[in-house]
């Protein structure tokens, strides 16, 4: 009965001690003209919004990169992916500019697809 007493109270000292951050609204991002300058976003940010507004960034990120390679497809499946490790790698990186951990990102599943750009 101790052991679970003590379990439970380092998992509440734990869950009080570890910093927990409000999520925010993409729309805290907007300029006066209500544009978002996407190339100045971090990865802090990106961390801190709502899924559906992470959902909505990776959708235009990937359309942006996809029309620079003049590729007129979307792969769901890859999609989600690629999103989901964008957020782990900005939330071990959150001083990192989006744009920045996507360029890692995208060149580390190039790499798993054995894809290597000159």
């Amino acid at each position: 009965m101790s052991k679970i007493l003590a379990a439970m109270a380092v998992s509440i000292v734990c869950a009080a001690s570890s910093p927990v951050t409000a999520q925010v609204p993409l729309t805290s991002y907007v300029d006066a003209n209500g544009f978002i300058d996407v190339q100045a976003l971090t990865c802090a940010q990106l961390a801190g919004t709502f899924q559906e507004d992470a959902d909505l960034l990776s959708a235009w990120y990937s359309g942006w990169y996809n029309g620079l390679a003049k590729k007129h497809f979307l792969d769901l499946k890859k999609g989600k992916v690629v999103e989901h490790e964008l957020i782990l790698h900005c939330k071990a990186n959150p001083g990192k500019k989006i744009i920045e951990a996507l360029a890692v990102v995208f060149k580390d599943e190039r790499a798993k697809l054995g894809i290597h750009l000159k």
